[in-house]
């Protein structure tokens, strides 16, 4: 089985200002479709035996932007729902909650279409995921790519390396950049991280 390549999307405002954005479907900025466009010569070389990506506009259109507009689309793949605190930065969330940290702390409530995620839910996700991009590369020679959320794929890479969903809080992801996870001794391990090309 090959290697699993994850894409944050590029640069919306939203996530310049620091902005939790899980649902609000946020376009890219002109410079976070640059961001994607980079991305285009580090994927060239690799044969991908499958992509996924989210539903959410600004990942949609980086899946786009990198040549995968054919990926499927899957809201496994949606960002952390981050219930009443849609919209907020942490440093507004830590005036009334000092030291709030979201990967140990969660969501206040948020409306009923959107609630909120615990750390243990949105692993719950991530651990789907993986086991749908492991049936579509059982007996393949091709590497899986997946095109999302910044602290979704944060979660999903603990969960891929056996770990609890709230050590996603040590794999700090930028936007616009790929990561591989692959095999060493066939454990799992990180072998890219956070690789944004020169621009």
């Amino acid at each position: 089985m090959g290697d699993l390549f994850l894409v944050r999307h590029g640069e919306t405002s939203w996530s310049r200002s620091g902005r939790h954005t899980g649902w609000t479907d946020v376009p890219l900025t002109g410079d976070g479709r640059e961001e994607a466009r980079r991305l285009v010569p580090l994927l060239r070389p690799h044969r991908i035996g499958a992509a996924f990506v989210s539903p959410l506009r600004r990942a949609r259109e980086t899946a786009e932007l990198i040549g995968l507009a054919d990926a499927r689309v899957d809201a496994d793949l949606c960002e952390w729902d981050y219930g009443g605190y849609e919209g907020v930065t942490t440093v507004e969330i830590q005036r009334t909650r000092p030291g709030w940290f979201l990967f140990t702390d969660g969501v206040a409530p948020g409306p009923p279409a959107h609630p909120g995620e615990s750390p243990e839910q949105v692993g719950e996700r991530a651990d789907r995921m993986l086991d749908k991009v492991d049936a579509a590369l059982a007996g393949t020679e091709g590497d899986a790519v997946l095109v999302a959320h910044g602290h979704f794929l944060r979660v999903l890479t603990a969960r891929r390396l056996g770990l609890r969903p709230q050590d996603g809080a040590h794999f700090q992801l930028a936007t616009g950049t790929l990561c591989r996870l692959g095999t060493e001794h066939g454990r799992p391990v990180v072998a890219v991280w956070n690789l944004r090309p020169p621009g």
